[in-house]
């Protein structure tokens, strides 16, 4: 992932933020102890009350592409937007940005309550670098891609959160930037506006610009990005193409292990379009999931069951070795038995999950369900719900 210093649209270089947890002193009695643990210096205690959000941070992205960042909550990644924007500076190490760079990180950051919507659009493009003539030029696009039309003179104060995401991204997207920087904010927006976002976003990169992309909507990041970096503690842990990225990610939920008293565990779980390993599919594609089971208990008469839920944990379909015909399983302590499913993913965009159990048909007993893949659909077609019935639509 290298290109010329002139391709380069930012980097970071050794990053580091520390913060240190507040002490407030709200009384004489708790100052005067205070004071007196400075003078004794009580070094150790000063290094527990310091936290380092980021620890030695370096990436390079060239000039349009668009990278997202992903992690668990605390990971990072509001910070290191934070410091590519300006907002805030590093500890250590070095952050460099060519170009006009625009952020929306935060949901209503730049705007002024007590102002109207009309105000705010040049307030906000202003901070942003836009010049008044340009914010004039622009403003009837802003207004109509905001979808804020008949708001737009009420003062900023009386808006939803989703009407400042709508407006902030807005003005955000049409400064015309070198860089774009969204955080989760859009999370906040309609389904509709969303697609809005994502679509100007894309739009913006090929202009030649370049996006970095916050979210926890994994598949929002694979709709978008062609490379994702993976925090974790404030450390870089993966960097590299973001289907490869994400599927690490989600790798924590594989089982792997003896689950306690479970007779068995997983020892792979396997995921597959016709390329290889896959977390992205097209609604229909072919899919096929192996599944290694290794035995830590006797086991008797049992079936694999294969299951796919939705985001929210909704059960969408099962099936099992037992129902498609292979005879019930049997297995020593320490053996192992393989099997392979091929699925056709007749499933609306969304996200799913994958999960496998070990089942006892003859006295109806789950003996353990194992979390496996999560993965996501994508369709040309507009279409919401569980299953894609591929419509078709006829007129007289």
């Amino acid at each position: 992932m290298t290109a010329g210093a002139d391709q380069i649209a930012l980097a970071m270089q050794g990053v580091s933020k520390r913060f240190k947890k507040g002490e407030l002193h709200d009384s004489l009695r708790d100052l005067v102890p205070a004071l007196a643990r400075r003078v004794l210096g009580r070094a150790a205690a000063a290094d527990r009350r310091e936290f380092w959000a980021l620890r030695d941070v370096s990436f390079e992205i060239p000039r349009g592409q668009a990278v997202g960042i992903v992690g668990d909550n605390g990971a990072g990644k509001s910070t290191i937007l934070k410091i590519l924007s300006g907002i805030m500076k590093p500890t250590l190490g070095e952050m460099r940005v060519r170009g006009r760079l625009s952020a929306l990180i935060e949901v209503g950051a730049g705007f002024h309550p007590d102002l109207t919507g009309r105000e705010n659009v040049f307030l906000n493009g202003a901070i942003l670098g836009m010049t008044r003539a340009e914010i004039r030029r622009k403003f009837d696009e802003i207004v109509e891609f905001s979808g804020l039309a008949d708001f737009i003179d009420t003062p900023v104060k009386r808006y939803s959160s989703g009407m400042f995401a709508r407006l902030g991204f807005s003005v955000a997207a049409h400064v015309d930037p070198d860089v774009l920087i969204v955080d989760e904010v859009l999370s906040v927006g309609d389904y509709l506006f969303q697609r809005k976002c994502m679509e100007r976003m894309s739009a913006v990169l090929q202009g030649g610009a370049t996006v970095i992309f916050v979210s926890h909507n994994l598949r929002a990041v694979t709709d978008l990005c062609s490379r994702a970096l993976l925090l974790s503690h404030g450390r870089v842990l993966a960097d590299g193409p973001a289907p490869e990225v994400l599927q690490r990610y989600l790798e924590a939920g594989l089982d792997v292990g003896t689950n306690g008293d479970r007779p068995a565990s997983l020892s792979r779980f396997s995921l597959l379009n016709a390329d290889g390993e896959a977390v992205r599919f097209r609604s229909g594609e072919r899919a096929r999931v192996e599944i290694e089971i290794t035995a830590h208990q006797r086991i008797e008469r049992a079936s694999l069951v294969l299951m796919v839920e939705s985001d929210d944990n909704y059960p969408l379909f099962s099936t099992s070795t037992e129902r498609l015909g292979a005879p019930a399983l049997a297995l020593e302590v320490g053996g192992r038995a393989s099997y392979t499913f091929d699925l056709d993913l007749h499933l609306a965009p969304g996200t799913y999950r994958l999960l496998a159990a070990l089942y006892r048909y003859d006295i109806q007993h789950e003996y353990g369900r194992y979390p496996g893949r999560t993965f996501f659909v994508h369709s040309e077609i507009d279409i919401r719900g569980g299953v894609n019935l591929y419509p078709r639509l006829s007129r007289p």
